[in-house]
């Protein structure tokens, strides 16, 4: 199992964005967060059905407050408190593209990352997760045990460095607990009972 991670060109709705902060209201920012059946920067493709089953269980996270994100990517499996800059507000599915809604805290981050975007700095949206990868037509295909972990916001990925390694490297041991640890026994439970009822509507249009 690899730790997985992608970014693209942050696609959201600066008019929008602009309206709330003249407001007074959240910093919330909408637009693309992934795409699926697209060869990325990284040179890994997602399935549709890889991506649409993540975020569909994503929204465990989202309902509980738990959709963390954070500023910069960092080398973990795990999304580290301190380094917060975001949580997830929505995330679904539209065709082969994942939209959402990320509200900015008042996190030091979160503070940094208000202050980039006013700024008129162009960042990326880049997801975490772990997994594992086959190369299919030359290209590596994200497989069937991926797990999305979050979204974090990153450099824009025109700038320089700001590319992750096509290969993800392979966690550890104790990086495997620890992402057990974080989608817990309530959630590994919710992505059981999603996958019975995929299975359940497949049976269903079968017949």
């Amino acid at each position: 199992m690899k730790l997985l991670t992608e970014q693209f060109d942050f696609e959201y709705d600066k008019d929008a964005l602009n309206e709330q902060i003249e407001s007074g209201g959240k910093f919330l920012m909408k637009g693309i967060l992934q795409k699926a059946n697209t060869l990325n920067q990284n040179g890994r493709v997602y399935p549709r059905d890889v991506l649409t089953r993540e975020v569909k269980n994503y929204q465990g996270f989202i309902r509980e407050g738990r959709a963390l994100g954070e500023l910069d990517h960092p080398d973990t499996s795990v999304v580290e408190l301190k380094n917060v800059s975001h949580i997830i507000r929505e995330a679904y599915m539209d065709g082969d593209v994942c939209f959402g809604t990320l509200e900015v805290l008042d996190t030091p981050n979160g503070n940094i990352l208000k202050s980039l975007v006013k700024s008129g700095v162009k960042i990326g949206i880049s997801s975490r997760g772990v997994g594992s990868t086959r190369t299919v037509e030359g290209h590596q295909q994200v497989q069937d045990d991926f797990q999305l972990i979050c979204w974090d916001i990153v450099s824009e990925p025109s700038t320089p460095g700001a590319f992750i390694m096509k290969e993800g490297r392979d966690l550890s041991d104790e990086e495997i607990r620890q992402v057990q640890e974080f989608f817990g026994k309530d959630m590994r439970v919710e992505r059981a009972l999603n996958k019975i009822l995929e299975w359940k509507e497949e049976t269903e249009q079968c017949l």
